[in-house]
């Protein structure tokens, strides 16, 4: 089929259906010649259907990166082309000469094998009945060209004589339309314009646009001509850019004056105002192309945004500090009753010396959001600040202004977030910090921590005293074994010893199911966890001090639920009640065992207690004794004070051994095999000194150790029970782990009345002093003469 199209007098008839020639960030217009180099497979596939009759439909990409366009990647409005002349190139290419002729619409896109083609209709432009209007707006376009052309130098002076010399509008129009350099949506825009009078006004629309442009181009540029002296490329693009800035409303001088205005107008300490307007004026008499320039203006705006005298309101009101630390927390009494102090201390006083507060615990426990509390309850302001793998001292102090890129050190940058000088500064995983070549950070917090030194802290880019003696410093760490002693020395120590199951419980229902059930879209209020799957997941799928795993469960289990719920969108959500029998859908296998660990009486195995990074923990420790050359061997990757608490209890054994009915000669003739479990996991400290010990001599006399029974103690060559550390730890991983008699050094007995209501309650606590009250109470041995173990032996503390 065919169909006519008009240009002006002249008629051409074509095909319905022509072949596409794709054009990457190029629209053609009718009236237009251009040439074009064609390389892609399909566009020459194209070009030679069209060789047959010379016409091709002309149509822009939208995307000019889509290498094989398809029919949605095209506009619907292009321009029908004559092809005047095609010259194929050695390289595989073809360079075609086209003639715009008329536009056209697309009505629909069909695929070939190898190339498009495009069912079209024409689509004329209209004209309105008043020709003086379409002539006066050709004029003003004609004339705003003329004026681009002038000012645009890609533009030569033949293209404005030969838009000048056609008669039509609509060629004149096209013809500015080809020549105004905007981008692919304006010029196809230009394209689609239904109306003459669109398309002229339109375009005189764009000319305005990109004249404003030149005219503000020119004049940035002829303001630096004019100030532009000794031909120097440096000065000249400085110069530019202050011509820049000055069109926009910056200065130079403006930013002089806003610091010499915040100076003036900031309270700042004398020294530190004298400092800063002596600085100022280095700074106006410095070039603002010398490197100094820019570090003592860093300087100054770094001076300028510290607080020296900011402030925030303390709200001192113990019974709202109380429950705001009760809302954010479960538990923890004896923090938030350090912090109920201060707070009334506050009250009384009206001014107190901020104290430093190190809480202690294994990870999860709390530690970092108890900080943030102590913030919301003060009414202060809280930064925290984490030291985790920091090993710069410069890290603390700052880097001297002689280096590039200097700036203050953390504690400073902390001060700058907080905009007061009074903040809740949390120093985060203060035990995890290293040293090395480049100084020891931990020597560097000395002076930040101490209540004594910290009112005149130095800072190397700084230099001047900075007052730190009303921040809040709250520290954390999992340990205090890391942390040197000086540094210990400054801090008032709170230990968060890990929670019990109850807690656990109350903790998961008041803060991490509502929290974890609104994060993932779910109504806490459709959808209840009963008490039994709690404690199944606490049980079975937990194995920890703090609640960070157990978070991570119910967090799993609220997205198990999400995709119920996305799956049937619009319908009720088919769990609302979640039972122990829901959890293997939701979470899995079971991970731990609650009944692993054995209570039963064995030979050769006992129960120790250990403190680690992540809080208490129950070991088994198993001693096997065979027929051998009285060798030793310690297994389960142990650390040196381990070993030598072995040591230490065989040579007791060794001592004792006609009182416990042992051979005198087994050391001769038995060799001895020390194994804790869990042999990938590094093991150290003193405190299972007896139990290594209990289990050796079970071993050798084949009494079997109580079941029920943990212990933890250092043992000395002559059977003394010395003190540990981490009782509180200890006793509550034992009570997690259905043990409930503990065997402890009597020097620790003090501790107990610190242990929570709970432990005490559920706990039998043993204080001993001696290995012989030991062996009494784990191996039921009767106690030589010479030992006395009725007074503690036994004894019930709650």
């Amino acid at each position: 089929m065919s169909l006519s199209i008009a240009r002006d007098e002249e008629s051409f008839t074509i095909a319905d259906r022509l072949p596409v020639l794709p054009l990457r960030d190029v629209v053609v217009f009718p009236y237009v010649i251009i040439p074009l180099l064609v390389g892609r497979a399909a566009s020459l596939a194209a070009l030679d259907a069209a060789s047959e009759d010379q016409w091709v439909f002309l149509v822009a990409q939208r995307n000019g990166e889509v290498q094989d366009p398809a029919s949605g990647d095209l506009f619907r409005i292009g321009v029908v082309a004559r092809i005047l002349q095609l010259t194929r190139l050695p390289n595989g290419t073809s360079k075609v000469l086209v003639e715009g002729v008329a536009r056209a619409r697309v009505t629909r896109y069909s695929a070939t094998e190898q190339y498009l083609r495009a069912a079209i209709a024409p689509m004329p432009l209209s004209s309105t009945a008043q020709e003086s209007n379409d002539r006066a707006r050709g004029r003003r376009a004609l004339s705003l060209f003329e004026e681009y052309a002038a000012l645009h130098r890609r533009i030569p002076a033949e293209v404005i004589g030969m838009v000048q010399g056609l008669e039509s509008e609509v060629q004149r129009a096209y013809a500015i339309a080809a020549h105004v350099l905007v981008g692919l949506d304006q010029r196809q825009e230009l394209l689609e314009n239904s109306t003459i009078a669109g398309l002229v006004e339109r375009v005189a629309e764009l000319l305005q646009g990109e004249i404003e442009i030149l005219r503000l181009e020119r004049k940035i540029e002829d303001d630096v001509r004019g100030t532009l002296f000794q031909n120097q490329r440096e000065f000249y693009l400085q110069e530019q850019l202050k011509a820049i800035h000055r069109e926009l409303g910056q200065d130079d001088a403006d930013d002089l004056a806003e610091l010499a205005e915040l100076i003036a107008s900031k309270p700042l300490p004398d020294t530190t105002r004298v400092r800063a307007e002596r600085e100022l004026r280095k700074l106006r008499r410095s070039s603002p192309l010398s490197p100094e320039s820019s570090v003592t203006r860093n300087y100054l705006e770094w001076m300028l945004a510290l607080p020296w005298s900011e402030r925030s309101d303390d709200v001192i009101d113990v019974m709202h500090a109380q429950h705001v630390l009760d809302e954010d927390h479960f538990g923890l009494e004896e923090v938030k009753d350090r912090i109920l102090d201060y707070i009334a201390t506050l009250a009384v006083v009206g001014r107190l010396e901020g104290p430093i507060l190190c809480l202690v615990g294994p990870p999860g426990v709390g530690k970092t959001s108890l900080g943030r509390s102590i913030a919301r309850a003060l009414g202060r302001r809280f930064v925290r600040m984490s030291l985790g793998g920091v090993r710069d001292e410069a890290e603390i102090r700052g880097h001297r202004r002689t280096y590039i890129g200097s700036m203050p050190g953390r504690v400073l940058q902390a001060m700058r977030r907080a905009e007061v000088i009074n903040p809740v500064l949390l120093l985060d995983e203060v035990d995890k910090m290293g040293q090395d070549w480049r100084g020891d950070p931990a020597a560097a917090l000395l002076e930040v921590l101490d209540p004594e030194q910290n009112r005149t802290f130095s800072d190397h880019y700084l230099e001047m005293d900075y007052d730190l003696s009303q921040v809040l410093f709250v520290t954390t760490a999992n340990s205090l074994a890391t942390i040197p002693e000086a540094l210990r020395d400054r801090m008032e120590t709170i230990r968060l010893p890990g929670y019990l199951d109850h807690e656990k419980h109350a903790i998961a229902r008041q803060f991490l199911i509502p929290k974890q059930f609104k994060l993932h879209g779910i109504d806490p209020a459709l959808v209840t966890l009963d008490q039994a799957a709690l404690a199944a997941i606490v049980r079975g799928y937990t194995r920890e001090a703090g609640v960070r795993e157990l978070e991570r469960r119910i967090a799993r289990i609220a997205r198990k639920l999400a995709r119920r719920m996305a799956s049937s969108p619009g319908s009720p959500l088919d769990l609302t009640n979640i039972g122990p029998n829901d959890l293997h859908g939701l979470l899995g296998i079971v991970q731990y065992d609650p009944d692993d660990w054995s209570v039963e009486d064995r030979v050769g195995v006992a129960n120790g207690l250990a403190y680690t990074q992540s809080g208490g923990e129950l070991l088994e420790i198993e001693v096997s004794s065979v027929r051998g050359r009285g060798k030793l061997q310690l297994t389960g990757t142990l650390g040196d004070v381990m070993k030598e608490s072995a040591s230490a209890a065989l040579s007791f054994t060794r001592a004792r051994a006609r009182h416990l009915g042992v051979d005198a000669d087994f050391y001769r003739t038995r060799d001895i095999h020390v194994h804790v479990p869990a042999g990938a996991t590094p093991k150290d400290g003193p405190s299972a000194g007896i139990a290594i010990a209990v289990a050796t001599v079970s071993a050798l006399t084949e009494v079997p150790v109580r079941g029920d029974i943990a212990m933890t103690g250092e043992i000395t060559l002559r059977g003394r029970v010395l003190p540990i550390g981490g009782l509180k730890e200890k006793s509550v991983a034992a009570l997690r782990s259905g043990v409930r008699e503990i065997i402890m050094p009597a020097a620790n007995a003090r501790e107990i009345e610190e242990m929570p209501a709970e432990v005490r309650a559920s706990m039998i606590f043993h204080p001993v002093s001696t290995m012989d009250e030991v062996l009494a109470l784990a191996l039921r041995i009767p106690v030589p003469v010479e030992a006395s173990v009725t007074a503690v032996a036994g004894a019930r503390t709650h």
